[in-house]
């Protein structure tokens, strides 16, 4: 009988171990592959751009450029890939340097340039998911590149993300902390 519970117990590991590594190799592939974006940008009053809708694509990244003339006219242009791909690294160069406004401090006034928008927005779509995320690990880039973002895609997807904690008192008396966030692999 003890050698049946050691079979039965090794397949009940065997499988969750199988279980997690596929679950684990899909988020790794879902990771390498960044979202591509379609966004519309708009130039402010004071020359600076924001994004006022982002949404995620299965083609190409591509935006759309809104601006006024002085007569108060509003044109569009359209920008591809390459476009934003080449801003981007530009930007990214200046970051490098140390002279992007992107990693400035404050900044008082809503919006960057041009090309500080589309790297603090697609970064990691445009230059890979390595820079994208060493960008958002500098502080003063992540609250830059929030603040640059006005779109509801944005919002709602911070939202998404954010998870609420609350305490409950353990089975052994000590607090314990759990997310209020349902679902996942094991029904948690």
């Amino acid at each position: 009988m003890k050698h049946i519970s050691s079979i039965a117990s090794g397949v009940a590991l065997g499988s969750a171990g199988i279980a997690m590594m596929s679950v684990l190799a899909g988020c790794s592939t879902q990771e390498k592959q960044a979202q591509n974006k379609f966004l519309v940008i708009e130039k402010q009053a004071n020359g600076k751009y924001t994004v006022v809708e982002e949404m995620p694509t299965d083609g190409p990244s591509r935006a759309i450029i809104r601006e006024k003339d002085a007569n108060g006219n509003i044109t569009e242009r359209f920008m591809n890939e390459t476009e934003m791909k080449t801003l981007a690294e530009q930007e990214y160069q200046k970051v490098q340097n140390g002279t992007s406004e992107t990693t400035q401090e404050g900044g008082g006034s809503a919006g960057m340039g041009l090309g500080g928008t589309i790297l603090a927005v697609a970064a990691g779509s445009l230059l890979g998911n390595m820079i994208g995320n060493a960008l958002m690990g500098n502080k003063n880039f992540a609250n830059r590149a929030s603040g640059v973002n006005k779109s509801a895609y944005s919002r709602s997807s911070a939202g998404r993300n954010a998870k609420k904690s609350s305490s409950r008192k353990s089975f052994f008396g000590g607090k314990s902390t759990r997310s209020s966030s349902r679902g996942g692999f094991f029904g948690g």
